[in-house]
């Protein structure tokens, strides 16, 4: 399956603002994010297991675990803090 990919703040200047993944099907945003993480550079970075980030599923915040269906559009971003 094809997943669209966007990407905000600074993974966007880092990444781009668009891409897309071919995926197992029943993948999830974590095993997305993997698969992205096997890229290397400058993915590795970005999208390291240790950074902080959000993702988003079809414009709907979602947690790792989430299931993806072919066509969905997923979105990852820092988390947003205010003041």
């Amino acid at each position: 399956m094809q997943v669209r990919l966007k990407f905000f703040a600074s993974l966007r200047e880092a990444l781009g603002a668009e891409g897309s993944l071919d995926l197992p099907e029943g993948s999830t945003v974590a095993q997305a994010r993997d698969a992205l993480l096997a890229r290397g550079e400058p993915y590795a970075q970005a999208l390291a297991r240790g950074r902080a980030l959000r993702a988003a599923r079809n414009q709907t915040a979602c947690s790792e675990a989430e299931p993806l269906e072919n066509g969905d559009e997923l979105a990852f971003f820092p988390p947003v803090t205010g003041g």
